[in-house]
């Protein structure tokens, strides 16, 4: 029998079960709280998706039901809590989230890996646009954090990891960008002497 995957691996479970230790919650009362912290933008949440993971957080013993509520005509909505095992797994989780850097796939870093592929003459142009992508996200990031000024500046701290990172990445380009225009030496020889092997007359394209 296949071992069943912890929900916490699923950053909305994550996100739910840290919202329920601030205090007992229905779904609609949580899914709220998610778009008033902005955190729905960062977990691709979903209506659906959110009683999906409330059940499964339930059937792992991270929650349960403490009582239902009715407001007016509205069906009864169910409020849950941590039980004590899912709290602690929560903060053992967040530990290891913490400290230890993942070993999530990361598009670009393959891409440098593999640079070598691309004509050096090529890749100039497409840092630049790259660039461009990076500076557009960089803004959204400001706009985001422009618009929730009210918000507890906590509640808004991925978003200025994301937006260090990608001022990082547009450093890293600039200076990338830098060494093949006006100092492909420094990136060793091999690079240019593979594609002009290639492009040698006679010899075979492959």
């Amino acid at each position: 029998m296949a071992t069943r995957r912890d929900p916490l691996h699923n950053p909305l479970a994550l996100t739910v079960l840290a919202y329920l230790l601030e205090r007992p919650m229905h779904p609609y009362e949580i899914g709220k709280l998610l778009k008033q912290r902005n955190a729905d933008r960062n977990i691709g949440y979903k209506h659906a998706s959110l009683y999906m993971v409330v059940d499964q957080l339930a059937r792992a013993g991270y929650i349960t039901a403490v009582h239902t509520e009715r407001d007016g005509q509205r069906p009864e909505r169910t409020v849950y809590t941590p039980t004590e095992a899912g709290a602690e797994r929560l903060r053992d989780h967040m530990r290891e989230m913490v400290a230890v850097p993942g070993k999530e796939y990361r598009q670009f870093e393959a891409a440098l890996s593999l640079i070598v592929v691309l004509p050096p003459e090529d890749v100039p142009a497409l840092l630049a646009r790259r660039r461009r992508a990076l500076q557009e996200q960089a803004a959204q990031q400001h706009a985001v954090l422009d618009r929730a000024r009210e918000v507890d500046p906590l509640f808004l701290i991925e978003y200025r990891y994301r937006l260090e990172l990608i001022e990082a990445e547009l450093r890293f380009i600039d200076r990338f960008r830098e060494l093949i225009e006006h100092d492909p030496a420094a990136l060793g020889e091999f690079w240019r002497q593979f594609h002009a092997a290639r492009s040698a007359p006679g010899d075979p394209v492959g």
